[in-house]
């Protein structure tokens, strides 16, 4: 194991160097775009006959479970980090709106993915059961916070617009998670899930990750107040995040919810009243370092793993529709409402094109496909999702800053 993780962070650290110092591009978008690079290089060369670097890239993908790496390993540690910085004061004002593109925003795109896939591939030679349709509805439904909370510190979004799409960004993967559990336990049941068994998970799941990460953020909180040296209360919110996840797996909650409510009150109440100047700095910077690092190695695994993908013409095709079909999803569950809704979102005018175009997906949408058992449905999910999150983050991310400058206005900064 400890080569595996050597390998690749050796091989982040080289990606990370050459877009710092030749390419210039955000460091998420030039670590897997990068990484992407490199990778379509090696099948163009085994597609010529020239296959040992291709046999090497594969069996080294094949080592490691990107699915669990990331779902049981990095997910939890990457969510507090981003609910780390933000302002919970300023995220209670726009409580209705985090809310409702959350958990209403992403259970209408779940529904309207699904079934609008169901109704492309009907025109195709591909065959997907609507179950699976929905379950591809629910994993690429979720903005993924990893992805969009850096990206739109560097384009310079207005901060009510960064606040708006960073509370949804992390609230949504926990809903997206129950609802991939539930479209799943429903499949592997054969038989659909009643309203009350749904709301009963939904509640469990959710309100029960949310209360976890209160109570353990309490005690967080009261344990970091009581003392003061930066070493041990550093190693306090790496015990709270690491135990709190682990706990949460085992009491069958969201794990990721409860991680962003323990970043919420470590980052607000811990920083207001437990810590002092020193500890508050050194606590910023290791969970700096931990996001930053972390952040470029599942990106640069992003890049890499598409050597496992088996494309084909079909495939292709129909991952253009899907990624027409999930922008136009996100226009009609986040865009149209905030255009319509207008000034009661309290957002600079042309925010909903920035929120719109700003849906990126990431490495929950892949870790999340990569988790269905083996099959030829799985094989389509699997490629649809990546084709969507590669134009994600590599189009989209690329381009959000243009966005921002161009259709908000300056004064906007509220």
């Amino acid at each position: 194991m400890l080569d595996i993780v050597a390998v690749f962070v050796s091989i982040t650290a080289v990606l990370a160097f050459l877009n710092r110092r030749y390419v210039g591009l955000p460091p998420a978008i030039g670590v897997m775009g990068i990484a992407l690079g490199l990778s379509v290089l090696n099948m163009a060369l085994d597609a010529m006959g020239f296959h040992a670097l291709h046999t090497l890239e594969q069996s080294l993908v094949e080592s490691i479970d990107f699915s669990e790496l990331l779902m049981q390993g990095m997910l939890s540690l990457l969510l507090f980090a981003g609910a780390l910085h933000v302002d919970l004061s300023q995220l209670r004002s726009y409580r209705w709106q985090v809310a409702s593109l959350a958990l209403v925003g992403t259970t209408a795109s779940t529904l309207l993915i699904g079934y609008g896939l169901w109704l492309l591939l009907s025109l195709t030679s591909l065959e997907l059961p609507l179950a699976y349709c929905l379950v591809f509805g629910a994993l690429i439904s979720p903005t993924d916070p990893i992805a969009v909370m850096g990206i739109l510190k560097s384009a310079g979004a207005p901060k009510s617009v960064e606040l708006v799409i960073a509370g949804e960004s992390l609230f949504n993967d926990g809903v997206s998670v129950v609802l991939f559990s539930l479209i799943v336990a429903m499949i592997a049941s054969g038989e659909a899930p009643s309203a009350l068994g749904a709301s009963k998970l939904l509640l469990t799941e959710a309100g029960g990750g949310v209360l976890l990460g209160a109570a353990i953020g309490y005690l967080a909180y009261l344990m970091l107040k009581s003392i003061d040296s930066y070493q041990e209360e550093i190693l306090i919110t790496l015990a709270a995040v690491l135990g709190g996840y682990a706990l949460a797996n085992h009491l069958h909650v969201s794990g990721p919810l409860a991680m962003v409510v323990i970043g919420l009150i470590v980052g607000n109440q811990g920083r207001s009243y437990a810590m002092s100047e020193q500890t508050e700095k050194h606590v910023d910077m290791f969970w700096e370092l931990i996001d930053e690092i972390l952040n470029a190695v599942l990106f640069v695994l992003i890049g890499l793993e598409v050597v496992l993908i088996q494309f084909s013409n079909s495939l292709i095709v129909a991952g253009l529709a899907v990624i027409a079909l999930t922008l136009l999803s996100r226009l009609l569950t986040v865009g149209v409402p905030i255009a319509a809704l207008g000034r009661r979102f309290r957002l600079p005018s042309g925010s909903w094109r920035v929120l719109t175009w700003g849906g990126l997906r990431g490495g929950i949408s892949v870790a999340l496909a990569l988790s269905l058992p083996a099959g030829g449905a799985r094989d389509i999910v699997v490629s649809l999702t990546y084709m969507v999150v590669i134009f994600s983050i590599l189009i989209q991310g690329m381009s959000i800053a243009s966005v921002v400058k161009r259709v908000i206005p300056c004064a906007d900064t509220q």
